[in-house]
């Protein structure tokens, strides 16, 4: 039989939560992020649960922008960081797919092309992110080259917020913005996952919810992903494979960097950060055996983990293990391993066998 790891991914409830983004969105459309293969929980999966409700879409591969089409999905496709050449954009008015201009080269690039498709697309503005966007300073020189191209036809202009998801918040982006896209009757794209949950008034024409599809929060420090109405999406699973009973003093793991205080029983997981779980995860880190909490003991090897079994006399080999997901937010897993759940998705190794809860 294989390793007893494994990952589910709900599709109902990536569908709930996506739905919970629309409707925080009031009027707004709301694109679905799904790049980096849907942060790691499948494109394929993706589409089957949100091809039926999503307004819209948004990556950054034209090969996931191709899968989507493939499928027969209609709606807009955002691409977020725009194209790379000018073959490309041969690509773009095939799938006819809507790219984010955010430097001198593409403005150059789209010139010089004469699409004689018009496409669509979105001029970024740098609010104060300072990675993506024009400045306040080259901005209005830039929609004017877009204006003037027959093959634009409608421009969304949008931004990204660095600190939506703290205490200091949009104000000081949101006032840049305003002030660069005031009165120029352009559609407006700004919120992300922490902005649509917090800040009403960055809401715009368009959203991109990103992580809280997945079911993880964008402010796990302000709020939980249960605080906000989302439900875990995928869920990392395995078994206790061995048993192990220690004296005091005995140590743990590589390095031996836990020492057991007293006389403990410790369960060996199948689980190890070539699976994707992060070999930087503390003695402490929280896991479920049989629906139980305990913690991780020592350092995370390439294939396996300890816990500490010594309050579950029940426990032994066999005992289905959570690593995060349903019973176990995780967020916060990430936050004891000093990471973000969205880390945790994305890094989910390509040996984990992946089975699909829903339709």
């Amino acid at each position: 039989m294989p390793r007893p790891i494994r990952a589910s991914i709900d599709l109902e409830a990536l569908r709930h939560n996506y739905l919970v983004a629309r409707s925080r969105a009031g009027q707004a459309r709301a694109f679905a992020v799904v790049k980096a293969n849907a942060y790691g929980h499948g494109l394929t999966q993706a589409i089957r649960a949100l091809g039926p409700v999503a307004d819209g879409f948004a990556l950054l591969d034209l090969a996931e922008a191709r899968a989507l089409r493939e499928a027969g999905l209609d709606q807009p496709i955002a691409l977020l960081e725009g194209f790379f050449e000018p073959a490309d954009l041969a690509t773009v008015v095939e799938l006819g797919l809507t790219p984010t201009i955010h430097n001198e080269g593409q403005l150059t690039m789209l010139e010089q092309a004469g699409l004689a498709t018009p496409i669509d697309v979105m001029l970024k503005i740098n609010s104060g992110m300072n990675r993506l966007g024009f400045s306040g300073a080259t901005f209005g020189a830039a929609l004017a080259r877009l204006r003037a191209l027959a093959c634009v036809r409608q421009i969304t202009l949008m931004t990204h917020f660095a600190r939506a998801d703290d205490e200091v918040g949009i104000a000081t982006q949101m006032a840049r913005f305003r002030t660069l896209t005031s009165g120029l009757g352009l559609p407006l794209s700004l919120a992300n996952s922490a902005a649509l949950l917090r800040f009403p008034e960055a809401t715009g024409d368009l959203v991109r919810p990103g992580i809280m599809l997945y079911g993880g929060s964008p402010m796990p420090d302000l709020s939980s992903a249960e605080d906000l109405g989302l439900k875990p999406v995928m869920t990392l699973s395995s078994e206790i494979i061995a048993v192990q009973v220690l004296a005091a003093g005995e140590r743990v793991g590589y390095g031996g960097t836990f020492e057991a205080p007293g006389p403990m029983r410790i369960g060996v997981v199948a689980c190890g950060y070539a699976d994707g779980y992060p070999r930087h995860a503390p003695t402490g880190t929280p896991i479920l055996v049989g629906g139980r909490r305990t913690r991780t003991l020592g350092r995370v090897s390439m294939d396996m983990l300890a816990c500490d079994l010594t309050h579950l006399e029940e426990a032994g080999v066999g005992s289905p293990v959570t690593l995060w997901g349903r019973g176990l937010a995780a967020d916060e897993v990430a936050t004891a391993a000093g990471t973000i759940s969205y880390e945790l998705f994305c890094a989910l190794a390509a040996r984990v066998p992946v089975s699909v809860l829903g339709g």
